[in-house]
Order: structure tokens, then C-alpha cells, then sequence
């Protein structure tokens, strides 16, 4: 379909954009910003505007997101080979990109059943129609902030048995909360319905005490990201209150596990974003 704010639409796996989502042209999408410095296709005028904004303060910003996408399957192979996780719920998930959470599970084991999560209509309406014939694999339209909506919803029922173990990604998600919206408190519901054995993961940006740091901060906030979008590493340690870190810890992306699809990995920038992967003993 046309696009009235002038945006390139990447076609979808059934050979078109997909059709009647309703989605607002003048506000900013997080998935979709996220998209853009990911070199996708699914964005708009507005996205790809406060896209650029945080470039020209912090020109490597798609390196973060990119090393974040890094970090995101190395958690994600950890979890399946070595910790024998069958099941995912990734909130938060963003659009479709190379390298999804369940093709990099199911690439490790076949049996892994992932369901996606996401309040972007395009978000839904893309990974339906990429997934359309994957019965291990669902994507739901949910808040991180209505955690028992997205827990109880039919699909989510259907692939995730909380009886045994599972993880939760949330990636680069919490850091969008206002401190109003409780994010400690949202990831401290989050792990109580972990049971033994279960995984969460946490990735942000983090407020190194830099000025670009404060800048980048500045340049989400101007641009409809979030007002906390860059807490302190040890305001983002107590997300994983009560979980072993998995080892290397919380530390930037670029150090957890890397391998060789890290971009530019001695890059100092990457220090503004950090992740880590904790277990529910």
C-alpha cells in the first residue's frame, strides 16, 4: 500500500505489506526506530527521523542495536544448547530481522516453541504472516506492563507450560519504562512467575555517566523514546534480584559470549548497552 509518510515497506513473506493494520503514521514506533538501525524497511518517516536524531549525537547507535541483536542469539543458543530451554516468550520483540529468536532456537533444537509479544500492529501482522504455517512458534499483541493479559493469553497457554522451565527476553524493553511505570517492579513480576530452572533476560541502554550517554538520553527523550531510557548498571542489577547470573554477568553486549557477528567489537560505544541473562535457582 501507499505510504503516506513517505516510507520504503519491505515486502512480506505472503508478497505484499500487510493489509488493514491499523497503524498511526505521526508517532513514533519503538520497533520501528529499532528496525531502521537495523538497516530494515518497516519504518516511517517519523521512526527513521528520531532514528537519526540519536545518529548525529551518537553516530553509533546501530552499532548498539546491532550488537544487541548479537547478544540476543548468543543468550538465545546459551539457553537451548547448554541450559536445554524448550520454551521462550520474547516480549518486546520487535519486528522481523535476519537471525529471529526462533530460528536460531529451533536451528539448536526443533522443539523449542517460542511466542513473540509486541503492542506494534505491524509487528503483528508481519510475524503472522512470516509464521503463518509455524505451529511452535505464535506472535500475541501485548504490554509489557500487562504482564497477566500476555501470560494468559490462549496462545500463549497453548505453547508455554510455566510449570516447567522457560525464558523471558526482555530486550531492550524495560529501558522505554518511565520510573512511574515501576520497571523493577515489572521485571520483579516477570521473575516470580519463573519457576526453578527458568531464565530471564534483560538488555538496556546504560548511563555510563558520559556525556554522550546524557546526549543519547536527551535524543530519546526528545523524540517520544522514553525520559529514562539510560539507567545506571546498578539500577539495572536489581532486575535480576534473586536469579544467578549467568556468567559473564551484566556487562555490554559486545562481552557477553561474543562471536564473530559482533560488529566492530573494540568499539568503546558499546558500552552503552549492557545485557544479561540470569536463572531462577
Amino acid at each position: 500500500m501507499t505510504d503516506p509518510a513517505g516510507a520504503v515497506g519491505r515486502q512480506a513473506s505472503s508478497g505484499a505489506w500487510p493489509d488493514l493494520v491499523d497503524v498511526d503514521t505521526d508517532e513514533v514506533s519503538i520497533a520501528r526506530v529499532y528496525d531502521y538501525c537495523l538497516d530494515g524497511k518497516d519504518n516511517f518517516a517519523v521512526d527513521r527521523a528520531a532514528a537519526q536524531a540519536m545518529i548525529e549525537v551518537v553516530p553509533e547507535t546501530p552499532l548498539l542495536a546491532k550488537a544487541n541483536r548479537c547478544f540476543l542469539r548468543a543468550a538465545v543458543r546459551h539457553l537451548v544448547g547448554e541450559a536445554g530451554i524448550r520454551q521462550i516468550l520474547d516480549i518486546g520483540s520487535g519486528l522481523p530481522t535476519a537471525g529471529n529468536v526462533h530460528e536460531i532456537a529451533q536451528e539448536a533444537a526443533s522443539d523449542v516453541r517460542v511466542v513473540y509479544v509486541d503492542n506494534d500492529p505491524i509487528v503483528l501482522a508481519h510475524g503472522r504472516a512470516l509464521l503463518a504455517t509455524d505451529t511452535r512458534t505464535a506472535v500475541i499483541q501485548g504490554d509489557l506492563r500487562e504482564a497477566d493479559a500476555v501470560f494468559d493469553h490462549p496462545e500463549t497457554r497453548q505453547l508455554i507450560d510455566t510449570t516447567e522451565p522457560f525464558a523471558v527476553l526482555l530486550g531492550g524493553i524495560l529501558m522505554h519504562l518511565e520510573d512511574e511505570e515501576d520497571p523493577e517492579g515489572v521485571a520483579a513480576g516477570i521473575r516470580d512467575r519463573l519457576p526453578a530452572g527458568g531464565y530471564l533476560l534483560v538488555s538496556n541502554t546504560c548511563d555510563t555517566g558520559e556525556p554522550r550517554a546524557r546526549e543519547l538520553a536527551k535524543a530519546f527523550a526528545e523524540n517520544g523514546m522514553g525520559n529514562r531510557c539510560f539507567r545506571t548498571w546498578e539500577e539495572q542489577i536489581r532486575y535480576f534480584d534473586g536469579l544467578e547470573l549467568v556468567e559473564p554477568g551484566l556487562v555490554p553486549n559486545n562481552r557477553w559470549r561474543p562471536g564473530p557477528d559482533v560488529p566492530d567489537p573494540d568499539n568503546p560505544a558499546h558500552a552503552l548497552h549492557i545485557g544479561g541473562l540470569g536463572r531462577k535457582p
